[in-house]
């Protein structure tokens, strides 16, 4: 490189440092490496070279590295004591630089200058890609369907493309080009391509983020979401709970006639969404999930986390749900094993064992009484506006 090149050189480090964020120090020593490597390569050295960039003037040394021994075995790799003190206060075990820049050196160090500034480029432009998208994991975000690739569909998320897998897609959802759709950001992947990201818009944490964008008080924590169970493209049972007693956390949820929650059905493509009222009594709670059927009596085994459920003979269908849906929903929300029969079927089977505890599901409401009455009342209510 002639001066002006090299000043061009310097300058454009310069530049480099400050807009994108990658120190001069690491491109001079990727530099310096690829130069040794390159010397090697074009004159056949056998000897131990080094490579030195001037910081400031771009000038660039090429060194064979010897060491000051008592008697030379090597001279490509060896200097006597006697000639090393000729050139300096040199002793045994020192290292001594002699000078051996090729001719024509200047034009593979630019080339080299070249691909090393490239690759490096490319290194911080996908570090700083992943470093973006890594905060996004685990967090939802607004993509531009591309294109399908074979059975997967590529969603654009601002300046890099994810990967929406088949099993994280909802069934029979159709992904057109062009189209904005919200995702669930799964996993963020550092690779020697740049970063790769998986989304779904099958995770229950999906349904869970877009409650936290819609209703202000599941944002600001007032109300709580305690659990989710999800069967995508189809139904999800939530349930929730307030911490501050002025606020009804189904009725937050849902919105005034429905607009909070109609959005994120909308979001969803119809899936419907039954919001129900969390209670630490696995009873209440139990009854709730089992929404939108009326229960007559809930009995645990705390033991076996399983609980035996009575309906009335006209709703057993609609406690279990088609093809068992809604009987398989609640038992994911709750956590408890569910086995449920209608008030005849509990009569004429002996249904309820001793070893299941509780009263009546009437009785457990009369003991709190009217409030929680009042819930299921909303959350059928909310579940029959989807």
């Amino acid at each position: 490189m002639d001066k002006v090149d090299k000043a061009e050189f310097i300058e454009a480090l310069n530049i480099i440092e400050k807009e994108k964020g990658i120190d001069k120090e690491i491109i001079f020593s990727a530099i310096e490496a690829s130069l040794v490597s390159a010397c090697k390569k074009n004159f056949g050295s056998s000897q131990n070279v080094k490579v030195e960039i001037n910081r400031e003037t771009g000038d660039v040394a090429v060194y064979a590295q010897k060491e000051v021994v008592e008697t030379v075995e090597d001279p490509y790799t060896q200097i006597s004591l006697i000639e090393a003190k000729i050139l300096g206060p040199y002793h045994i075990g020192d290292v001594y630089n002699e000078v051996i820049t090729p001719r024509n050196f200047g034009r593979i160090s630019a080339q080299t200058a070249k691909q090393v500034v490239m690759q490096k480029f490319r290194e911080a432009e996908r570090e700083i890609l992943y470093n973006q998208y890594i905060t996004k994991e685990r967090d939802i975000i607004t993509g531009i369907v591309q294109r399908y690739e074979k059975k997967n569909v590529i969603v654009q998320l601002g300046k890099i493309d994810a990967i929406l897998l088949p099993n994280e897609q909802i069934p029979k959802e159709e992904y057109n080009f062009a189209e904005r759709i919200k995702v669930y950001v799964l996993e963020v992947k550092q690779t020697t391509k740049g970063p790769q990201i998986y989304i779904s818009r099958t995770h229950p944490e999906l349904v869970k983020r877009l409650f936290e964008q819609e209703v202000p008080e599941v944002h600001e924590g007032i109300v709580e979401i305690k659990s989710i169970a999800r069967e995508a493209g189809s139904r999800t049972k939530i349930a929730v709970c307030s911490k501050d007693p002025t606020v009804d956390a189904v009725g937050a949820c849902v919105g005034q006639n429905g607009c909070r929650v109609n959005v994120i059905v909308s979001e969803l493509n119809g899936e419907k969404i039954d919001i129900i009222e969390w209670d630490e009594r696995p009873e209440v709670f139990i009854a709730a999930a089992l929404s939108p059927s009326k229960v007559v009596t809930v009995k645990i085994n705390k033991e076996e986390q399983s609980a035996k459920i009575v309906v009335p003979d006209h709703q057993l269908s609609l406690a279990i749900g088609r093809e068992g849906q809604n009987a398989r929903l609640s038992a994911k929300l709750t956590g408890w094993k569910i086995d449920i029969k209608s008030e005849t079927q509990a009569k004429e089977t002996g249904f309820i064992e001793d070893d299941y505890e509780s009263d009546s599901f009437e009785e457990i409401l009369t003991d709190d009484n009217q409030n929680e009455t009042q819930i299921a009342d909303n959350t059928e209510t909310s579940t029959e506006q989807q």
